[in-house]
């Protein structure tokens, strides 16, 4: 049972994700992957790559190359940190916020498509709570510290 969870968690997952994906690429010209870079870098003040590490559970290599991308398409920027010079903080440009303020609807509605139009409110609670829980779990797992 638990087997299959996993493949049905995963496989939703990724069609979830390609769905959300290709509606962004087609309205917005913007990647899934970088619209939840500039949602965390947006909620984040004095973000830092480290940041989106942590928060997208990706490597330093793939952070840093995925804010290069973002800068390169004038949606991000890095500034310099005035307490370490050796590190920057990360901020949307005007067009980043543009950029994502008019992904984030479309995100919504393709996410609803999917979920909320398909399950009853009790059971998605149920399941997002579920997931919460799994999640929450691994990330203090993951924890440098702690033991699996």
């Amino acid at each position: 049972m638990a087997g299959e969870l996993f493949v049905d968690l995963v496989r939703a997952e990724t069609r979830l994700w390609n769905a959300v994906d290709a509606r962004l690429r087609a309205e917005h010209g913007i990647r899934l992957g970088q619209y939840d870079l500039l949602t965390v870098i947006s909620s984040r003040p004095e973000c830092r790559v480290l940041d989106l590490v942590h928060e997208v559970a990706i490597t330093v290599g793939a952070a840093s190359k995925s804010v290069d991308r973002l800068v390169a398409a004038g949606w991000c920027r890095r500034v310099a940190n005035p307490a370490d010079g050796r590190s920057s903080f990360l901020e949307l440009t005007p067009s980043g916020v543009r950029t994502l303020s008019g992904a984030r609807l479309t995100y919504e509605e393709e996410i609803a498509r999917w979920t909320s139009r398909l399950l009853p409110p009790g059971t998605l609670e149920e399941l997002a709570n579920s997931l919460r829980t799994i999640r929450t779990a691994l990330e203090a797992a993951q924890r440098p510290g702690c033991a699996p």
